[in-house]
């Protein structure tokens, strides 16, 4: 008897070591390796992708890097000192000390490069400056996590404002998320599972327990951008915008989230025309959102977290002088984060920018039908498209971004399709800009030259008079340009050729324009700019027309108050030098709202500033002790190069002037998300 259980203990052994050899080792490996978990998958828990991020320990010598590349490139952000405390009416929202945080960071132990990130990228967000963001495509947007019920804030009959799930939630949901609607549909409880559509419109009573406006204004501290607390609450819901394809659905920063913090959530909710109160608890769900592709933490290593083509500047000195046109400077990992469609590197190289960055990309969900404004005006092209209303006198450019695929054909879009409005009759103009991010600046002095025409407002410049910073190293890089023909090309942004004096004088190539610095003192600390300074835009690549196309006091911008950089010169001007109306959508009505976020007057980040310094390193200022070294990781630092001067007070920085609505009109459940409807109440009440 022994014998035979021997043998068929042997034999039993032997027949589990088979099975197990004939196991999938991949398996094997998903289930000991949390980033092979969710290699190759479309949709995930956000719990899994946390187990995949959190896998990562904190390298001491990358969490250096990072600190040091952005604490350096910091030296040529305008904002810096400003920061430290805005004045009225911005100084409850803005007052972080970087340099404090800095340190604070340092001392820091982190149970994850994952919380590292996380206190990163916060602490750039609480400057609520969209140029000034810290993004490592490690961990932001890799997956973005959603919710099928977008949420919106309307206000009824009475006057009385709650917040709502989107009416249009479900014919969006069922349209981008089929392949997972389902997954929600079994979540909900009892009666209401498979009822998903029945949530649409319901009025949120509370969320995760609580009021609904405290999720709202817990939201307002960490999603940065804006310094307006009104805009910052605003991002929190569903909107609209118009993208290069058409009008997009954004679904707000509670129905999309850039990394996957939250599992699920929960409502208390009236669903429309019921009596009934119902708790519901659904699900986040995270979606692959990379093109990057990995089987295991090494590979997810290599191919997200890594230093990519475009992370870091290029030596454009000797014979790299063309690199800037290779395809390593069209895929900067900053490219994706920008608020605005894909653009050439071309355009890229020739005309200065101001747009805003987010940690998630711009998404191409499509805003449903039935809301669509339908039969554009002759002329419309890619993100400006043109209407007329009913009434046959008010035309309408609703304008997604002030960037599109083509700069010359974006230029020639604004101006034939206002010509072709004022030819159809069109004796008043809405200017939509809602959710416009931004985009080439000389397009903003372009649309506002061809409205209002030729005056002393819009010649020599129809925009803002600029400084930059003027620190030790960026002084070093005009003398090194001037004294060492070091952008022979003149593709570099501290190029003197590239600038000229407020009054139109371009400055000259031996011009250096970093000396003297302007010192100035601000919030205690001594600081250095330049000179005025304005853009380089005119004479216009083609000719404006002769004579204004609108009156100025018959135009209205409106937008959600997301209207930021470019968008932010184009409003600011219109409105405080021509007296164009400005209406925002939306919003609490015990907050004042403010018709543009971040204004700054060029943006840029680590990578072009890198650049600007290789561009000398035959005379070692990539070695020099204040240029920051190479980022290892795959991260991206913007920056303000060059900061606007107000226009009621010019000696002041516009970025924390106030710039209040002069109409703040209610979303109600006719209108919200419709921009049809949103105009012709306008049109109605507001010119």
């Amino acid at each position: 008897m022994l014998f035979k259980a021997t043998t068929v203990g042997s034999a039993l052994s032997g027949a589990l070591s088979a099975l197990a050899a004939s196991v999938d080792t991949t398996l094997v490996a998903k289930a000991i390796d949390p980033c092979a978990a969710i290699a190759g998958q479309k949709w995930v828990a956000p719990k899994d992708v946390r187990a995949c991020f959190t896998s990562f320990k904190v390298d001491p010598a990358i969490k250096a890097n990072i600190i040091d590349v952005s604490n350096k490139t910091l030296a040529f952000h305008t904002s810096v000192n400003f920061e430290k405390l805005a004045p009225e009416p911005f100084s409850a929202d803005v007052h972080e000390d970087l340099l404090a945080d800095f340190a604070r960071i340092t001392r820091t132990t982190y149970p994850s490069e994952f919380e590292l990130h996380i206190d990163m990228s916060r602490t750039l967000k609480r400057l609520n400056d969209g140029h000034c963001v810290y993004i490592n495509s490690c961990f932001d947007s890799v997956f973005l996590s959603f919710v099928p019920t977008p949420l919106v804030f309307l206000t009824d009959a009475f006057g009385v404002q709650n917040v709502h799930i989107a009416p249009e939630a479900f014919t969006v949901a069922s349209a981008e998320f089929a392949d997972q609607i389902d997954v929600w549909q079994t979540a909900l409880p009892g009666n209401l599972k498979g009822k998903l559509s029945t949530l649409s419109g319901a009025k949120v009573l509370l969320i995760n327990g609580r009021n609904p406006l405290e999720a709202v204004d817990a939201n307002a501290l960490i999603t940065g951008s804006f310094q307006g607390l009104g805009t910052r609450q605003n991002t929190f819901f569903a909107t609209y915008n118009l993208g290069s394809g058409g009008f997009t659905y954004a679904m707000g920063n509670f129905g999309q989230m850039s990394l996957p913090l939250s599992d699920s959530v929960t409502l208390t909710i009236q669903r429309v025309n019921s009596r009934t109160i119902d708790t519901i608890t659904l699900p986040y769900r995270s979606r692959v959102a990379t093109t990057a592709t990995w089987t295991d933490t090494t590979s997810f290593r290599k191919n997200l977290c890594v230093a990519q083509p475009g992370t870091n500047g290029v030596d454009l000195s000797g014979a790299d002088l063309s690199r800037r046109d290779q395809p390593a400077r069209s895929i900067s990992p900053v490219a994706k984060f920008q608020q605005q469609p894909n653009i050439s590197p071309t355009d890229r190289q020739r005309h200065a920018m101001n747009v805003i960055l987010d940690t998630a990309p711009k998404l191409d969900i499509a805003l449903p039908p039935v809301l669509t404004p339908a039969n554009p005006v002759v002329g419309s092209a890619g993100v400006a498209q043109f209407f007329m209303l009913d009434d046959k006198k008010t035309g309408v450019l609703a304008l997604g971004s002030f960037s599109d695929n083509s700069f010359d054909g974006l230029e020639r879009a604004m101006l034939s399709g206002l010509q072709n409005l004022k030819s159809a009759g069109a004796t008043q103009l809405i200017v939509d800009v809602t959710g416009n991010g931004g985009g080439f600046i000389c397009l903003a002095h372009w649309l506002h030259r061809i409205i209002v025409g030729p005056k002393s407002t819009t010649f020599p410049q129809a925009g803002l008079d600029t400084m930059a910073r003027a620190g030790p190293l960026a002084q070093l890089v005009v003398q090194r340009i001037v004294e060492n023909n070091a952008d022979p090309l003149d593709l570099l942004n501290f190029n003197p050729l590239n600038w000229q004096f407020p009054n139109g004088t371009h400055f000259t190539a031996d011009h250096d324009w970093l000396q003297p610095p302007v010192k100035r003192v601000i919030n205690g600390r001594q600081d250095a700019f330049s000179p005025r300074m304005a853009d380089q835009c005119q004479p216009f690549d083609m000719d404006p027309p002769a004579q204004a196309l609108f009156n100025p006091k018959k135009v209205a911008i409106v937008s959600n108050g997301r209207c930021a950089s470019s968008c932010s010169l184009f409003s600011i001007t219109m409105a405080k030098k021509e007296g164009a109306k400005m209406v925002v959508v939306g919003g609490r009505k015990s907050v004042e709202q403010q018709y543009c976020g971040t204004v700054g007057g060029q943006s840029t980040d680590f990578s072009d500033m890198d650049t600007e310094i290789k561009a000398s390193t035959t005379v070692g200022l990539k070695n020099n002790s204040l240029a920051p070294p190479d980022f290892l990781t795959n991260s991206v630092q913007g920056i303000t190069w060059r900061l606007g001067f107000g226009v009621q007070n010019p000696n002041e920085p516009e970025e924390w002037q106030n710039h209040p609505a002069d109409v703040n009109l209610p979303l109600t459940a006719e209108i919200v998300n419709n921009p049809f409807a949103i105009w012709k109440q306008i049109a109605k009440t507001v010119l």
